[in-house]
């Protein structure tokens, strides 16, 4: 009997402490949201009482995001950012999951290791490093123009929406490689087999076998890099901290921070989390799915 309530009663801890720390707080950002403004002051004044809320910050949040609302640019530039920078994601973890989870060999821990060294580093301190790299005088201006792909120094920190991209492209990257390795290295290599017995090619197999059973990880791994990308403000802050590269999450610090009304701040941080919940779910649904049918194909 003790072992049936073993294992859940050593995770209910810690399962309570995470529920504390994003209900309480998520409930005082609804609180403050939904609330309202002091008019001399313009300090929030949050409403604890579900019943008493005021939807009205929202409404103003969606007409600011809405087409011809001031945050209408800043939303289409988030997701094109973020869009552009999972793809590049893919394209440069993938190969490097793939080739680690099946040709590494004896130097797969090392590779592993090499994946994870960057996440030992303040995440603040890499991004001022690219800084320093990216200069009008930095090493990245003087290879280009050594190897005469540039006549004259870039302004790399100018307000570049490539610099942008890059930049959450070298900042997340590793949170997509680990779950990718990890999808690719559990495969069983019978299935690739079983494919190369029945005339397929090391292409087809790949294509029909490999990229379907590592679905899992590449969801994982999207789930795991954009949900942060949607919200980040401090990466174009430190290698752009122009206007026209700002993020949705720029907008939310802006008005939590020196802004007028921290209530609007609050309120698009309700909307980009409904946004992102939307996300999450379709990931649920798919996971659910392929285990649902992982697990008829293991009983037939």
């Amino acid at each position: 009997m003790y072992r049936r309530w073993l294992w859940p009663a050593s995770a209910l801890p810690g399962v309570l402490w995470l529920v504390l720390l994003f209900l309480v707080p998520f409930y005082a950002v609804l609180a403050v949201a939904l609330g309202t403004v002091d008019p001399i002051l313009f300090q929030p004044e949050p409403i604890w009482n579900p019943l008493e809320w005021n939807v009205g910050w929202l409404n103003e949040v969606l007409s600011r995001l809405a087409p011809g609302g001031i945050w209408f640019e800043v939303g289409i530039r988030t997701i094109v950012y973020v869009v552009i920078a999972l793809a590049l994601s893919l394209l440069i973890g993938y190969p490097v999951a793939y080739y680690t989870a099946r040709h590494a060999g004896r130097w797969k821990g090392l590779i592993l290791i090499l994946i994870i060294l960057p996440l030992w580093i303040s995440y603040m301190m890499r991004m001022l490093a690219w800084v320093n790299l990216l200069q009008e005088d930095g090493w990245v201006n003087e290879f280009l123009m050594f190897t005469h792909v540039l006549s004259e120094p870039q302004d790399w920190l100018g307000g570049s929406h490539l610099t942008v991209i890059l930049a959450l492209v070298y900042g997340y990257i590793p949170f997509l490689i680990l779950p990718l390795f990890a999808a690719l290295d559990r495969i069983d290599r019978s299935h690739l087999e079983a494919a190369r017995d029945l005339g397929a090619s090391p292409w087809r197999a790949f294509r029909r076998v490999t990229l379907p059973l590592s679905k899992t990880g590449i969801l994982g791994g999207a789930v795991l890099i954009t949900l942060p990308m949607f919200g980040d403000y401090y990466t174009p802050n430190i290698v752009s901290g122009a206007p026209s590269t700002s993020m949705i999450g720029n907008q939310i610090d802006l008005y939590f921070h020196g802004g007028p009304q921290p209530t609007i701040g609050a309120a698009l941080t309700i909307v980009l989390a409904a946004f992102l919940t939307i996300l999450m779910l379709y990931y649920m649904r798919t996971i659910h799915r392929a285990q649902r049918e992982a697990g008829t194909v293991g009983a037939l």
